[in-house]
């Protein structure tokens, strides 16, 4: 027999404030790490250049795509799994947990199968040149094994997540990044004599880390009894409905941004391949800046999923109006340190004189606006978690192709590329309040 799981779940009588800390700080630091060595990534490749860096930035929306069909099957696991475990059902949770794993590796395969073989009218579509064409061929199949591999672990983590542990997924994001920042050098530039792989071995190093922290986690997996085989195709019948229900709009709406990203690059990308090149490190930068929003829509929405299993409401709308307190604080103060130190950040990131001075104005202007951002993010990750997937879905697309892009374009015809970044951080000023009105809503609700 099975043993029972094991969920790691606050005790009562610590403060919800409480509760809240020892749930995200452990994916704070993995987000923290993860996202961190993705931006030394870029920051290693700003020394082989402009192009090879400018290369890579034309691929960083198709693996936001990549990233988008993974995190949307993790939410709905997530959901489900957490239900389960508030409403006691131990056994489905098992099986839930185990068929992700084997349908998430299929799906993302057959994806990375089709971003590969359909990558050239993409990339041209979206304005690389011959140049960055010739980088991106050597460089794109391999970050797409490491993008599947990542996958993989992100479903594994997710299964953590689901029954209240966020302590080993932290771990092992922050093992991940530190054995790709070990590698990065090697892999890139060489040792001595030995000569490096250039663009292509940023890539390498990724697949290797991930597929350590993959390795790990499956086996801790094993350990807890929290896999089986028994039932699956009768389980696989009756969640594929809900699972749909929750998967398919979460899908959507986390590939929405790609898109958006897209359409980005390419408005972007008529200024000139330093602009690119300092979007593309700007990109980097604001996924790294948004670790502790990130960390909550990760520990937050498992949590929600137990109290709604259970009923408690109450608790529902006190985790969310703490979490939102939090996450505007954090990004207002981080957010003004940053724009104050922004030309020093770009110095240290970018390796080209010009590309130091689009990324300081961009800084300047965008991680302030990070507070309404996160806002709005919070309240997506929970609309999916509290049985609002479609208006989650809606507020994504509202924040990306009402408020953002159209904001971003206008203010590039108005002023360049000032007019870009002060038009991107009214678009998600804009989103901040949007999203704030829907979440009065759906409490009502």
């Amino acid at each position: 027999m099975a043993a029972a799981p094991q969920t790691t779940v606050p005790p009562a009588s610590a403060s919800l404030g409480r509760q809240l800390w020892q749930q995200t700080w452990p994916m704070a630091i993995g987000v923290f790490s993860l996202l961190g060595f993705q931006l030394v990534d870029s920051a290693f490749i700003a020394r082989l250049g402009t192009g090879p860096l400018a290369a890579q930035s034309f691929t960083f929306p198709l693996s936001f795509l990549l990233i988008g069909f993974q995190v949307g099957i993790g939410i709905a696991i997530a959901a489900l799994i957490s239900r389960a475990l508030g409403a006691l059902q131990h056994a489905r949770a098992r099986r839930l947990s185990t068929l992700v794993l084997m349908a998430g590796s299929a799906m993302i395969g057959a994806l990375a199968l089709g971003l590969w073989l359909g990558q050239r009218p993409v990339f041209i579509a979206m304005g690389a040149d011959d140049a960055a064409l010739g980088y991106i061929a050597r460089y794109w199949p391999v970050q797409l094994l490491a993008g599947w591999l990542g996958a993989l672990a992100y479903f594994a983590y997710s299964v953590f997540r689901a029954h209240g542990n966020t302590r080993l997924p932290g771990n092992m994001m922050l093992v991940t990044s530190l054995i790709n920042l070990a590698l990065d050098p090697v892999l890139i530039f060489g040792v001595g004599p030995v000569g490096g792989l250039g663009l292509p071995g940023a890539a390498w190093a990724s697949v290797i880390a991930f597929a350590a922290g993959l390795g790990i986690t499956l086996h801790r997996l094993t350990r807890r009894q929290w896999l089986t085989r028994r039932g699956l195709g009768a389980e696989a019948r009756q969640s594929f409905r809900p699972f749909a229900g929750i998967a398919g709009p979460a899908m959507i709406s986390q590939l929405m941004p790609p898109l958006s990203a897209m359409l980005a690059v390419a408005v972007v990308a008529s200024l000139g391949e330093t602009f690119v090149a300092a979007w593309g490190l700007a990109s980097r930068l604001e996924t790294l800046s948004l670790m502790a929003i990130l960390a909550l829509t990760m520990s937050l929405p498992p949590w929600l999923g137990r109290c709604y299993g259970a009923g408690d409401w109450p608790q529902i709308r006190r985790l969310m109006r703490l979490a939102l307190t939090v996450a505007v604080v954090w990004q207002l103060a981080l957010g003004g340190i940053m724009a104050l130190a922004g030309h020093w950040v770009a110095t240290v990131l970018a390796g080209q004189p010009a590309v130091q001075q689009e990324l300081t104005l961009l800084i300047r202007f965008l991680l302030p606006s990070y507070a309404a951002l996160g806002v709005c993010m919070l309240v997506v990750s929970a609309g999916n978690a509290l049985g609002f997937p479609l208006w989650s879905m809606a507020m994504s697309g509202v924040r990306l192709f009402v408020c953002y892009l159209p904001c971003l374009w206008a203010g590039m015809q108005l002023g360049g590329w000032a007019g870009l970044a002060a038009g991107a951080a009214l678009g998600n000023l804009l989103a901040g309040f949007v999203a704030w009105q829907l979440l009065r809503r759906m409490i009502k609700a």
